[in-house]
């Protein structure tokens, strides 16, 4: 009873009627007004306090829904959290198990680990850098194989020297890893994508393909290169380090194309060892490059190449044809000691000539040198 006479809704409809009562009774006193007016006048009023009742309770429905609204806002935003955590937990734990795979001693099993790397980079962009430097790391491990001795680039079909079966196994686990590298890495022409790092310095690679992918900083130093190495259409965001490639016992390199690449940073090539053809036709050299130390042991193809920073080839060795026909000449060239062969018909730029030397080497010079 108590609840009742509580209610705003029964007090509404007294206020109604005595309000209803007061302004009829009040309009009666007025001659001049019929009954049926004053009755009127009154069920307005009466009725103008049932509908102020009405908009008072539409308007406390409407809070309480945005309250309710609100909280399953609120909730849903904590769901998402949670997920996050639990994903974030779930990737993390994936991370961890497929680092320590790859130290199985099963090939099987390495290749597997490698595989669950890379679906968690394509899934989770925050491991896509720290997958890559795994991946890297891996190939930087010490690794020799009997197909990699002698020729840096078999001739025609030459079958490959078999080794051991470990190293067999190691071989594909490794090939692996290199072809993953190129999958992770953005398009060359993916304007919005970051450019990510890699550091392969010292790794023995083969068949290595990086072609039209955007990098960001790579280090390639005193690697071999094995058979051929294509980076035609990269993008470097970053510097690039090849010094000292292809010197060490064991590690040579193959067939090197890099046509139609941007190097928008500097370019070092200082003390590079080519075994075999290395072409840079059409690439941009954007920043400083160094070719300084380096030997082409045969041909070396920079036809329209552009150079917009200084172009060092001092002590650089020419063994067999070198097409110098740079589209763009760099600012500034050193030539110091550069030799060519001097029974090659070479391709230099109008300001450029061999200068044959008493004991028969060739080197090039520069007109206004």
């Amino acid at each position: 009873m108590k609840r009742f006479l509580r209610s705003p809704l029964l007090w509404t409809f007294v206020l109604s009627f005595v309000l209803l009562l007061a302004v009829g009774g009040w309009l009666l006193t007025d001659p001049a007004t019929s009954r049926s007016e004053a009755l009127k006048t009154g069920g307005v009023a009466g009725a103008a306090i049932v509908a102020l009742y009405a908009l008072w309770l539409n308007d406390r429905r409407r809070r309480v829904e945005e309250r309710r609204q609100e909280v399953e806002r609120q909730r849903q935003e904590l769901e998402l959290r949670r997920a996050d955590q639990d994903r974030d937990r779930i990737s993390d734990e994936r991370f961890a198990k497929a680092v320590e795979l790859l130290g199985h001693d099963a090939d099987q099993v390495r290749v597997g680990a490698l595989h669950a790397l890379a679906g968690l980079a394509r899934g989770r962009e925050l491991y896509r850098q720290t997958v890559l430097d795994i991946l890297c790391s891996y190939l930087r491990r010490p690794f020799d194989h009997p197909r990699y001795e002698g020729e840096a680039k078999r001739p025609g079909n030459k079958l490959p020297e078999r080794g051991e079966p470990e190293q067999e196994q190691e071989l594909q686990v490794r090939q692996t890893a290199q072809r993953l590298i190129g999958e992770l890495l953005p398009a060359a022409d993916d304007a919005d994508a970051p450019g990510y790092d890699l550091d392969l310095t010292g790794a023995v690679l083969e068949y290595f393909d990086l072609s039209e992918r955007k990098v960001g900083k790579l280090l390639l130093r005193y690697a071999g290169l094995y058979s051929s190495t294509n980076l035609s259409g990269c993008v470097f965001l970053g510097p690039v380090y090849l010094t000292g490639a292809g010197t060490e016992t064991g590690k040579r390199i193959g067939y090197f194309r890099c046509n139609e690449a941007k190097f928008e940073q500097r370019a070092w090539f200082s003390g590079v060892q080519f075994s075999e053809d290395a072409e840079f036709s059409y690439t941009v050299f954007a920043g400083e490059t160094s070719f300084k130390d380096s030997v082409f042991a045969k041909n070396a193809i920079f036809a329209d190449a552009e150079f917009e920073g200084a172009l060092d080839l001092r002590r650089a060795r020419f063994e067999g044809f070198g097409d110098l026909k740079f589209r763009k000449a760099p600012g500034s060239v050193s030539l110091y000691n550069t030799s060519v062969d001097p029974a090659r018909d070479h391709e230099l730029p109008a300001d450029w000539s061999v200068e044959t030397l008493p004991d028969g080497r060739a080197r090039l010079t520069m007109k206004d040198s």
